[in-house]
């Protein structure tokens, strides 16, 4: 092998395993393989390219072509892991306007619409409008209309019948209810607070992560495995509690193999806690996640600190996966499951919140952003900064956890903190719905 092909192979290897599409990137590493031609049954080229380009994150493209006769197809799959619950997002359709509302469906998504009792099982991955999904449908279900009319003439009656009323919906005079439910967890919306959406995050059944493929069938039905406590001796002199586990995973920015260590640690006047930390050393990606060891306390807990000072900003903060966040005088509210469990400050937090709004947010970028949009995400970047900087004072940070599982510092402990308010509350039905505990059945649950 040549030196030059040696260095090529060096900087292939050294790549991330999805890259962003460049002009500068001489070698997309597009890999082809041969494959039955389901047209005329002959061999054609698939060819796979891994890369990341907005709304769907990582994303494999595959393209197949026959030579033999011409037929051509190409899809987009996602690439990226499946997050760990599911999401169901309600938009309530009430003007014209709402139709052109972007649509994340990826291939495990259904969308459905209630006031016509009409679903759309899950299929294609796709990027298109609220319109441009009716417009599918309508379009799948003209396919063979004119042979059905004339071999079941009523069954075909019937499909226009239902076409009309789709594209009744199309005019934007007839309020409807629009539903994305995706298990996967991988759709993507806007964290600013919408009084048509709802976004609600689940946990999910065991007939969803098998076709997720994250459990074989045969692993649902024994599911016998034995587990030792965190923070207890296996029996050997070993203690999760004083050592720091590591073990191998993939960066969720370049799926890249890397490392993520783990510890048990104990917050004072708090509980213990499993912080996890993730290193990429291709991409130099760093993330950290912090996650209950113990279960859903009794009761829910509302933390409201009035930030007067600078000194508010270094306040330790552990937000867990189940906790919501409000800034009121801004009107700013985060759902349940954005930004995931983390360990940091307050201010670590009020910029990661920037980050995820100005950097991470693929709706204000290039073509899909608003200019009024874009303008009032960036007055809302530079009140987050004067909140930072302390120049805007006495404004109230508040941590909704229904979960309990989420602390802010108290600097007067174990005293009462004049600046924190802590309120715990009796959940919802829709908060318990949430977390998963109205379908938990903790006694004679081996009762069928």
């Amino acid at each position: 092998m040549s030196t030059e092909e040696k260095i090529s192979s060096s900087d292939t290897l050294s790549q991330p395993l999805f890259r962003d599409i460049t002009a500068e990137d001489y070698d997309p590493e597009i890999t082809e393989i041969e494959s039955l031609c389901v047209n005329c049954e002959e061999q054609g080229i698939t060819r796979l390219f891994l890369t990341k380009i907005p709304f769907f994150k990582e994303v494999i493209v595959s393209s197949f072509s026959c030579d033999h006769c011409g037929y051509k197809n190409a899809e987009l799959q996602p690439g990226g892991r499946i997050q760990d619950r599911g999401v169901c997002y309600k938009v309530n359709v009430t003007a014209g306007q709402d139709l052109n509302r972007q649509v994340v469906q990826t291939q495990y998504a259904t969308i459905k619409i209630p006031k016509l009792e009409f679903e759309i099982p899950p299929g294609k991955s796709s990027l298109t409008t609220i319109e441009g999904v009716i417009d599918r449908a309508v379009e799948g279900l003209e396919q063979d209309q004119i042979l059905r009319r004339i071999q079941h003439p009523e069954v075909a009656a019937q499909i226009d019948e239902f076409i009309k009323k789709l594209q009744k919906l199309k005019s934007g005079n007839e309020p409807f209810l629009f539903v994305i439910d995706d298990p996967s967890g991988n759709s993507f919306h806007a964290p600013a607070k919408d009084p048509q959406m709802t976004v609600a995050h689940y946990a999910r059944t065991r007939q969803q992560d098998e076709f997720l493929g994250l459990i074989a069938e045969q692993d649902a039905e024994e599911g016998t495995a034995e587990s030792t406590a965190v923070g207890q001796d296996d029996g050997e002199g070993f203690n999760t509690q004083n050592e720091v586990l590591s073990f191998q995973t993939n960066c969720p920015r370049c799926a890249s193999a890397c490392d993520t260590h783990m510890k048990l640690v104990n917050i004072p006047h708090f509980k213990e806690v499993v912080i996890m930390c993730t290193t990429c050393d291709k991409c130099g990606h760093r993330d950290n996640e912090v996650k209950s060891s113990g279960g859903i306390e009794d009761k829910g807990q509302r933390m409201e600190l009035e930030i007067k000072d600078t000194v508010d900003m270094a306040r330790d903060v552990l937000k867990s996966e189940t906790a919501c966040i409000e800034i009121p005088e801004l009107d700013f509210e985060m759902e349940m499951g954005t930004l995931g469990g983390k360990f940091t400050t307050v201010e670590g937090l009020l910029l990661d919140i920037k980050s995820q709004l100005k950097e991470s947010n693929p709706f204000f970028h290039g073509d899909s952003s608003q200019p009024e949009m874009h303008s009032k995400l960036l007055e809302f970047c530079s009140k987050i900064d004067d909140i930072v900087e302390g120049r805007m004072k006495g404004c109230h940070f508040v941590l909704d956890d229904p979960a309990g599982n989420s602390f802010i510092q108290s600097l007067c402990a174990p005293d009462p903190d004049p600046q924190l308010a802590v309120t715990h509350y009796t959940r919802s039905w829709q908060q318990n719905e949430d977390l998963g505990l109205n379908d938990m059945k903790t006694e004679n649950y081996e009762e069928s």
